[in-house]
């Protein structure tokens, strides 16, 4: 099959990653990479490619080789980017978050749907072995109802100078929880209070309360300012718990058989049933075989099979737009003091 040609917008600090990848890719053929600072896309290219660097996105969306654009720049230059992009005819991959707005992002979804184009968001860590297997997990029923999500990411830096800790690290999160929650389970509304007591004029530090439309609570810590950077995830089910260290290679992946279980009752009264119905199970720890593969490389080829196969992307932008909503209502909740803000603008059509 032919290689899809593929030009990469922006050489900054995820650009270089997608060129990388996307070269390593061989349902994909780099033919530009475009930055407003072409010594800087040639540097990145170095001297021997036969890859194109210019510092014209036009000139990109003009070359009939190029059939899917990646763009890996700022959040507030996305809209334009890929509405610009589609309306050339051009499939298109955007770093996350999608946009800053979700009006935006419903209407690049929406065009890219008029369009018949694959709108996919780069959303890795959907990507990464481990979180395929918590959604097998998951979907497969083995550990049972979800019953909570608590998830922290944390580390020293970087505060981003035009997002905050909120919209920059929490869409990994929120991505990940979207992707793997069952069937039918949806984001119903999210409280989220954060601070910034380094006076960096933005949030360095929050922590959302999301409730899923089965009245479980998943809850998501970021930070920028902790000198240890930790990556867990644990999903506790009704007959199993997920505990996903992402920093720990040993054991990256944990399932353990252990829980609270409620014992049947029958007709005790109120306080003989309090005391009767819980019970502690204490069983055995499940470590998977995971395999290792680069999640940048799944995603390019994702993008590939998407345009080749003619289908939505596993990432695509009804994912997008449901994170983009989610960080759109906590940033409404941290305005009113960490209230409960119903997650809307419609993202349940995109699910």
């Amino acid at each position: 099959m032919t290689p899809i040609g593929l030009a990469v917008v922006g050489a900054g600090y995820w650009g270089p990653n997608l060129v990388r990848t996307a070269q390593a890719t061989p349902a994909l053929r780099l033919e530009w990479l475009c930055d407003l600072d072409e010594e800087r896309a040639r540097a990145v290219l170095g001297p021997y490619t036969t890859v194109r660097a210019t510092s014209s996105y036009q000139r990109v969306l003009d070359d009939p080789d190029v059939a899917a654009v990646a763009v890996a720049t700022p959040a507030a230059t996305h809209f334009d980017l890929v509405r610009a992009a589609l309306e050339a005819g051009k499939h298109v991959l955007v770093e996350k978050p999608l946009t800053p707005s979700a009006d935006e992002s419903a209407k690049l979804v929406e065009l890219a749907a008029r369009s018949g184009l694959v709108l996919m968001c780069d959303h890795t860590y959907c990507y990464t072995p481990a979180v395929r297997k918590i959604r097998e997990l998951i979907h497969g029923g083995e550990i049972g109802d979800v019953q909570f999500v608590d998830s922290v990411r944390i580390n020293l830096g970087l505060v981003q100078p035009d997002v905050d800790v909120l919209w920059d690290l929490a869409p990994h999160d929120l991505s990940i929880l979207d992707y793997v929650l069952p069937d039918g389970v949806r984001v119903e509304a999210v409280a989220a209070r954060g601070s910034d007591p380094i006076d960096a004029g933005r949030l360095c530090v929050a922590h959302l309360s999301v409730l899923l439309s089965t009245g479980v609570m998943a809850h998501v810590h970021v930070n920028w300012l902790s000198p240890t950077k930790i990556r867990t995830t644990v999903i506790g089910g009704s007959r199993r718990t997920i505990v996903w260290d992402d920093l720990n290679p040993v054991q990256r992946l944990a399932v353990y058989d252990r829980g609270v279980d409620l014992a049947p009752v029958g007709s005790l009264g109120h306080d003989e049933r309090r005391a009767a119905l819980i019970s502690y199970r204490v069983g055995d720890i499940l470590v998977p075989a995971l395999p290792e593969r680069e999640a940048l490389r799944e995603v390019m080829a994702e993008l590939a099979a998407a345009i080749a196969e003619r289908r939505p992307a596993t990432t695509d932008g009804g994912a997008g737009l449901r994170v983009v909503a989610l960080l759109e209502a906590a940033t409404r909740s941290v305005a009113a003091g960490g209230a409960l803000v119903p997650v809307e603008n419609g993202s349940e059509e995109y699910a």
